[in-house]
This record gives C-alpha cells, sequence and structure tokens, in this order.
C-alpha cells in the first residue's frame, strides 16, 4: 500500500514578464556601423534618443543607466580602433551606444521547475507552527537556458504555503574572478577533464605555483590569436579558459529583494544553463551554517558539476568540484559532517546512487556504490532529489526514479545516521508518480524535485511538473517511516 500524499493546489507558473537586461553584440562589423550612426547624432538628438529609451525601459528595470555605461565599456577597444578618444565621449552618448548593446531576456518564459526548499535566514515575527522558506527554482527561457531564481513564502500550521510579495525587477549580480589560482589542483581539474597533457603543458608549464585570473586567460588568448593551431588544440585551449572562468564571485544589490535576484550564466561552462540546483542549510561542527547548493553546469557539449555556497544570499560564491567522484549530474551535499568529514551523494555513472566523504567539501574521490535501480519504476536509473535530510529516524533520502516511457516517479529511502552506507529501508512503490493531469509539459511524465524540508512532523515536497511548472505535496512523517521500516 503506498503511502498517503496530500497534493496542495498551489502552482508555480513561467511567468514571461520577468525580465533581464542583459549584453549584446552583433560582431565586431555590425557593432562599428551602429557606432558610426550614433557618432552621426549631434549631442541634442542623442539626449533625444537616449531620453526616449529611458521612457520605455527605466521603470523595467533597477538602474538601467548604469547597465547601459558597463555595455559600452565593453566595447571601448571596438571604439579606439575607431580613431576616436573614448574618454571624450559625453555620458549621455556612451548611455546611448550601451542601449544599442542591450537586450531583455525573459527568464521563466519557457519553464519554472526542478525546485528546492529550505529554513530561510528570517524566522522572525511568525505565529506557532509557521516556518519561512526560501524556494529555489531552475528557470528555462529562450533557447533553454536555464538560471536560478527564488521566492519566499510561509508555511502555516496546517502546511499551507503563503507566497511572499515577488518584487518588480529582475537584479543581476556583479561578478569578481577569483584572484589567484593552486597550479596543483588546477593541473588535476584539467586531467579529470582528459585535456591532453602536451596542450596543457604549454599553457601552465612557465606558472608559479599560485597564478593570477588574467595570468593565464591572457596566456591562453594569445595562443588562440594563431589561426594556424589544430583543431584539437585550439578546443583544449578554450576549455582551459573555461575551467578558469568557473571560479568567480557574485555580490547583488542590498536594495534587491531574493525574489528579485537572479544566477544567470556567467561563465562559459555555463553558457547552455544552470541546471537543478540542490540547496542545503549545512550546520557544520562549530554551530556555524552556510547555504551551499550543487549545480550542473553546461556549455552546449559539457557538463561540469559546481559549488555555490553564501551566508546571507546577496554574496555567493561559485567554483567547479575537483576529483574522480565529482562527475556528471546529481550530486547532493548532506547538511552536516559525518564523524568529522563532509558527505555528498552523487550518480556518476548515470544509473546508480553512490556516496563520498571528504575532508574538503570541494573535493571528492572514492565513491561508494549506495543504492541500484531494485523496483520496475525505476529500472532505468535512481538519483537523488535533493541533499539527504536529518531525522532521528535516520538520514531520509528522496529519490526519483526512472522507468518504462522514461517516466519519472519520486521514492524515499532511510539510512543509518552514524554510517549511510546502510540502508534502513526503501519504498517498494513511488511515493509520487505524474498523474494524468502532470503528463504534460515541456517533457512529459516527469515529476522531480531537487529538495524537501520537514515542518510540523510533515514532509514538504516541492515538485516540478513535466518540466513545465511547480507544485508541491505534503507526506506524514510517521506514515512514512512506518513504510520505509515495514
Amino acid at each position: 500500500m503506498r503511502v498517503p500524499v496530500i497534493r496542495k493546489e498551489l502552482k508555480f507558473l513561467p511567468d514571461s514578464s520577468r525580465v533581464i537586461a542583459r549584453y549584446f553584440m552583433n560582431g565586431e562589423s555590425a557593432t562599428k556601423e551602429m557606432l558610426a550612426r550614433v557618432f552621426s547624432l549631434n549631442e541634442s538628438e542623442v539626449y533625444t534618443a537616449l531620453i526616449q529609451t529611458l521612457n520605455q525601459f527605466a521603470a523595467r528595470h533597477r538602474n538601467i543607466t548604469k547597465l547601459f555605461n558597463r555595455h559600452c565599456d565593453n566595447i571601448r577597444g571596438i571604439i579606439e580602433q575607431m580613431q576616436i578618444n573614448f574618454d571624450d565621449i559625453s555620458t549621455e552618448r556612451k548611455m546611448l551606444i550601451g542601449s544599442y548593446l542591450t537586450l531583455e531576456y525573459s527568464l521563466e518564459s519557457t519553464a519554472f521547475f526542478n525546485p528546492s526548499i529550505i529554513p530561510d535566514i528570517d524566522q522572525t515575527y511568525l505565529e506557532e507552527g509557521e516556518m519561512r522558506v526560501i524556494i529555489s527554482f531552475r528557470a528555462t527561457g529562450e533557447g533553454h537556458i536555464s538560471s536560478i531564481v527564488f521566492r519566499r513564502a510561509i508555511l502555516d500550521r496546517n502546511n499551507d504555503m503563503h507566497l511572499m510579495k515577488i518584487g518588480n525587477s529582475m537584479d543581476t549580480a556583479e561578478v569578481s574572478h577569483k584572484k589567484l589560482y593552486h597550479k596543483g589542483r588546477f593541473v588535476k581539474k584539467m586531467k579529470e577533464m582528459e585535456i591532453p597533457d602536451k596542450y596543457s603543458k604549454v599553457i601552465v608549464g612557465n606558472l608559479p605555483d599560485h597564478f593570477e585570473y588574467f595570468t593565464l586567460k591572457n596566456s591562453v588568448n594569445n595562443i588562440l590569436k594563431d589561426l594556424d593551431i589544430s583543431i584539437d588544440k585550439r578546443i583544449a585551449l578554450e576549455e582551459i579558459t573555461w575551467l578558469v572562468d568557473s571560479y568567480y564571485d557574485i555580490q547583488f544589490e542590498r536594495d534587491s529583494d531574493l525574489s528579485e535576484r537572479v544566477i544567470y550564466p556567467i561563465s562559459e561552462s555555463e553558457s547552455g544553463g544552470i541546471e537543478d540546483a540542490r540547496f542545503v542549510r549545512f550546520t557544520d561542527d562549530d554551530g556555524s551554517v552556510t547555504y551551499f547548493a550543487t549545480y550542473t553546469a553546461y556549455n552546449g557539449h559539457t557538463i561540469l558539476p559546481k559549488f555555490l555556497s553564501t551566508e546571507d544570499f546577496y554574496k555567493f560564491r561559485i567554483m567547479p568540484f575537483h576529483g574522480k567522484g565529482a562527475m556528471g549530474k546529481n550530486l547532493a551535499l548532506f547538511p552536516k559532517r559525518i564523524k568529522g568529514k563532509y558527505a555528498m551523494l552523487s550518480r556518476l555513472d548515470g544509473i546508480n546512487n553512490y556516496v563520498m566523504f571528504s575532508d574538503r567539501n570541494t573535493l571528492w574521490t572514492d565513491p561508494i556504490l549506495l543504492q541500484k535501480p531494485r523496483y520496475p519504476w525505476e529500472f532505468s536509473k535512481i538519483g537523488n532529489c535533493g541533499s539527504p535530510i536529518w531525522t532521528e529516524e535516520g538520514w531520509l533520502i528522496i529519490t526519483h526514479g526512472v522507468g518504462p516511457m522514461r517516466r519519472y516517479c519520486i521514492g524515499a529511502s532511510l539510512f543509518d545516521l552514524d554510517d549511510p552506507t546502510k540502508e534502513i529501508g526503501r519504498l517498494k512503490e513511488p511515493l509520487l508518480m505524474p498523474l494524468e493531469a502532470e503528463r504534460e509539459g515541456y517533457v512529459p511524465n516527469v515529476v522531480y524535485s531537487c529538495g524537501s524540508v520537514i515542518h510540523n512532523n510533515n514532509l514538504i515536497l516541492p515538485y516540478a511538473v513535466s518540466d513545465y511548472s511547480t507544485t508541491y505535496a505534503v507526506v506524514e512523517m510517521a506514515a512514512l517511516f512506518a513504510a520505509l521500516k515495514k
């Protein structure tokens, strides 16, 4: 007999009005032609064109003139090639130029799915039995490019979710790259990515043990200017470039609401999208709390598992994982250390669940096989649906299984607290399977989650509906434990 599940009516749907203003440059030749036309205007005409643009777009974006100036600065080199002194250009003309290098991108126009939920940092001014939560989503727009976006909500004593007000303007972050890199670790990561030594040695051979971002980036770019280098070497060097671009910090403005902050693809390794963030509230042995997330970076042909950390959801540090265990998708960090070590779930072979232990939260080796598909509804593959949840009964791991017709269902397993390689119990039947009304979407026949939370002795399970929208379900913990331990 299946565990009773209460599906709630609240739905999170794609919203095409949620837009960001992003940089767009249509090639050097076309840009020079555009610039020539802008420079043909007198200052009065420039002012008029700029004001018309601001009247149409300023209300849709926070401080869009700052963005226009930044985008103009991106092509300073092209302007100076035209024998124009960049510093002599008026502020209004720079902003107008920047407006031609900007377009609106609808973040959520295609799908709003694969949610993860954690307790909010702020738990003040709540009634008894309430909890404030942060929900992350994979928002997908034109070109199937995915980003991470957030919502805040309050769960009441009846486990009903009350969505907090959503901000009006989307806010992208300021980016700063890591200043120094450790040569040894960088070389190991290149080997994991199977970049041939004969290519990587050309770049890193003369680098010091700790080198700066721009030192490596400039070295690679100088070699890439040689049009005669082989295709294989060019691909290898480009992969080195997007690896170094994968380390960075981002900072949001303090006056932005959480619902307005978007983690949009920044590095080349993410150019095809940021997929399936699994957030977890991590409590270290000293009691300190950090919010971590694992996600998959995709550049159109290669995936790279990455790690995100934040203490306040304003500033985020982003970096790739290292080690032979940090491969593929489906990495999910445990919310606390186990016997002094970090622990991580993975599915490095694309079929089975694994667990790993490490002294460092970015280095993962020696994966241990944890679960294989056992039941027909998961015969194709099994994976996690977010970070494990600590309970007095054991580690609760919500799983997903892929069965006939590539149907995705959600299951659950229970593991020993001191040794999570020991399985206590596992559901024989799915906890959730797509209902008839949930079968249609961008990818049919899928229910999927990237993280759950326990509230008032109930599992709060947000889940995606066929890779299109999101809703949530509630499961009584007593009934779930009874089924898992049966």
